[in-house]
């Protein structure tokens, strides 16, 4: 009994500790702190940040003249909740192979652990490769996951959520479908911000000067690899590319919200307090979510409202799964 509840404890802080990562994630990106610390993992040969250049390692003396200590605290408050998650997620791994034998199972918790070494690496490589485009999507996605595994895990715990409505089965579809097109636009959202396209059109809904078919250059825009020894902070492609990014990221959040709509509309139909309650959070978390977007584009993307973007992202992300998880459950 013990530890189940240290278990759940746990599972309960590290899913709380996640979702401030990927907040943290986003300020930092958003801010354009992610090259703050240009070394990893610590900030400029050292584990805490340098007062000035005088402090720095003798070898890295000539990248310290451009230091910003602002920025190399932004990034080294993130590794460091990032270290402690990726801690509290091991403990949660020995604990549940040391409960093997009762009801936990160690398939999550195991992947967690795989998925958290994967992610530091990709945190590395967000640094070492200068903010390559892709590696930052997929440090993005990767956050994202450890989060949605890690409420999946939480939420299996409560008993009082495994009482499903009597056709709550009938909703999988549609909540998978509706996974489907979020993930593709939370990661349309992460190339968009990769690749310094969020304010390339300052309009809304027309990008320039009253256009709604702007000139775009999707072949460039799209490219997901570009080589090595090139510094995307700033970005580095040209308008016509970064147009085609922006434009596609706002065809898919309007085909986001239609489907997302969809699947609130027919879980609503379904007898059930939980599932409708789920619901209504969904409906809610989606009209946030797009008034959001457009309120960052037409002020100019201010960083608190950038970043509760992000974190409204997730919540859709929370909301969809937590009605996957009464549509798995067995009559």
């Amino acid at each position: 009994m013990k530890s189940s509840k240290l278990f759940f404890g746990l599972s309960l802080c590290a899913f709380l500790l996640a979702y401030t990562v990927v907040v943290l994630g986003a300020y930092v990106r958003l801010s354009d702190a992610g090259l703050g610390c240009p070394d990893w993992p610590g900030c400029y040969g050292k584990l805490i940040v340098p007062d000035d250049a005088s402090d720095v390692d003798e070898h890295l003396q000539t990248s310290a003249v451009n230091m910003h200590p602002g920025k190399a605290w932004k990034e080294m408050i993130h590794r460091y909740a990032a270290g402690t998650l990726g801690m509290v997620i091991f403990f949660l791994a020995v604990l549940a192979w040391r409960r093997r034998g009762e009801a936990q199972r160690v398939i999550i918790p195991t992947a967690l652990a795989g998925l958290v070494i994967f992610q530091a690496l990709l945190g590395m490589w967000t640094v070492t490769l200068l903010l390559k485009p892709v590696v930052v999507m997929g440090h993005l996605l990767g956050g994202f996951t450890i989060l949605a595994l890690l409420y999946w895990q939480l939420i299996n715990q409560m008993p009082s959520l495994k009482t499903p409505a009597g056709d709550a089965q009938k909703l999988s579809p549609w909540v998978l479908a509706g996974l489907v097109v979020l993930v593709t636009q939370i990661s349309l959202g992460g190339w968009t911000s990769s690749n310094y396209a969020a304010l390339i059109c300052p309009e809304f809904p027309t990008c320039r000067g009253g256009e709604w078919l702007p000139t775009m250059d999707f072949k460039e825009g799209f490219i997901l690899w570009r080589g090595l020894g090139v510094n995307y902070e700033g970005g580095v492609l040209d308008a016509a590319a970064r147009t085609a990014i922006h434009i596609s990221h706002r065809v898919g959040a309007l085909l986001t919200f239609l489907v997302l709509s969809a699947v609130v509309i027919r879980a609503l139909t379904i007898p059930g307090r939980l599932l409708r309650g789920t619901a209504i959070i969904l409906a809610l978390a989606l009209v946030a979510q797009v008034s959001l977007g457009i309120a960052n584009i037409l002020h100019v993307l201010p960083l608190p409202v950038a970043v509760a973007h992000n974190a409204v992202a997730a919540l859709l992300l929370l909301s969809l799964i937590t009605l996957l998880y009464f549509s798995l459950q067995k009559s």
